[in-house]
Formats: structure tokens, C-alpha cells, sequence
């Protein structure tokens, strides 16, 4: 008889995946480096940076005193975890630069592979 977890398991309908659910590196997952004589080490593939022009905007935020990305990303993504959705849509290497000028114009965008709407 087949163990009907391990069968769920093998089909893809149980998540097995290591990373968190709102993780960057959630879509690139893992990998693992065996050499003979030594235990496996799992790292982490490489994820590369989207190009902001491909992320869909769907609103913009003015930088005020005192923002902070996690109570930005809380405001529009509903988790505060994902402030670098924000440097993602905005081309930021560091994200604190994200707030460094008052007034800036952030753009709020969509995930990567997630078209917007036709008129965003």
C-alpha cells in the first residue's frame, strides 16, 4: 500500500518547500551541493533582481518623515516581511535608500509575473 501523504507529497499538492511563503528567494528555492565523503550543503540559488519597468504599478507613495518600509509594505502588501517588494519596484540596491528624501514617489507594484490592468 502507498503512503498517501508521501503520494500528496510527490503529486506537488502538499508545499514541502523550506522558505516562507513571503520570502524573496521563495520562487528560485534551493539547491544542493553533494561532494563524496561529505554530508549535502543546501544553499540557496541565486536570485536575480527584476527590472522595476517589468513590475506593474499600481499606485504611488510620497516618502514622508518617519515612514518605514515594514509599515509600508504592511500598509500595501498586508505584510510587513515584504519591504523588498518595495526596493524591487523601485530599483533599489539598499532599500534604506528607499527613504532617505522626503516626497519621493515610490511605485507600489504588482508581484513579478502578475499583470496589472490594462489601463495601470
Amino acid at each position: 500500500m502507498t503512503d498517501p501523504l508521501q503520494a500528496l507529497i510527490e503529486a506537488g499538492a502538499i508545499d514541502t518547500s523550506p522558505l516562507a511563503p513571503n520570502s524573496r528567494y521563495r520562487a528560485v528555492g534551493t539547491a544542493k551541493l553533494e561532494q563524496p565523503g561529505e554530508e549535502p550543503i543546501t544553499y540557496l540559488k541565486r536570485r536575480f533582481v527584476p527590472q522595476p519597468e517589468a513590475l506593474a504599478a499600481v499606485q504611488e507613495h510620497a516618502v514622508v518623515q518617519g515612514d518605514r518600509l515594514d509599515n509600508l509594505a504592511a500598509r500595501y502588501f498586508g505584510d510587513p516581511e515584504v519591504y523588498w517588494r518595495l526596493a524591487d519596484g523601485n530599483g533599489a540596491m539598499r532599500p534604506d535608500e528607499l527613504l532617505e528624501e522626503n516626497g519621493r514617489r515610490l511605485r507600489i507594484t504588482l508581484p513579478e509575473g502578475v499583470a496589472g490592468p490594462p489601463d495601470a
